[in-house]
């Protein structure tokens, strides 16, 4: 049974969440129907960049290319996707390839230790696990993961 007060609460952080995102309260709205642009997609070369490195290309195909890379920090791949749907499936059909560093249209796949030090510079989100999980803890949710 739901309580009022959670109610409330969950309205409070529900309002919040929307004044939180991109677009939400500044004015710039999209009609219904219509795709919000989206800034491109960065390419391996981009990402590899960022980082200080210039990436050996393994695979260039229309839907996937990755590119092998080595900094002071260590060795990567560097995976970009046509589309988001894309690059799920590939993770979906890779669960070896475990931690990764996940960001739109894109993977980053090495050791924890490596993976670490990119994820400020790539601003990505580090995934131990399944790629479609946050490892961030959600609100309400104790460390047991059994909520208030």
């Amino acid at each position: 049974m739901t309580t009022y007060p959670r109610l409330a609460a969950f309205t409070v952080l529900a309002g919040l969440l929307v004044a939180c995102t991109p677009g939400g309260g500044d004015g710039s709205y999209v009609a219904a129907g219509q795709k919000q642009e989206q800034a491109p997609a960065l390419t391996v070369e981009q990402l590899s960049d960022k980082v200080g490195c210039a990436p050996r290309i393994q695979v260039d195909a229309s839907d996937i290319r990755t590119g092998y890379c080595k900094t002071d920090d260590g060795e990567f791949f560097v995976s970009t996707f046509a589309t988001e749907d894309g690059k799920n499936a590939w993770m979906d059909q890779a669960p070896e390839y475990k931690p990764h560093l996940v960001g739109p249209k894109w993977t980053v796949l090495g050791d924890l230790e490596v993976l670490e030090a990119l994820q400020v510079p790539l601003d990505g989100d580090l995934h131990l696990t399944d790629h479609r999980v946050s490892e961030t803890p959600a609100p309400g949710k104790d460390a047991a993961g059994t909520g208030y």
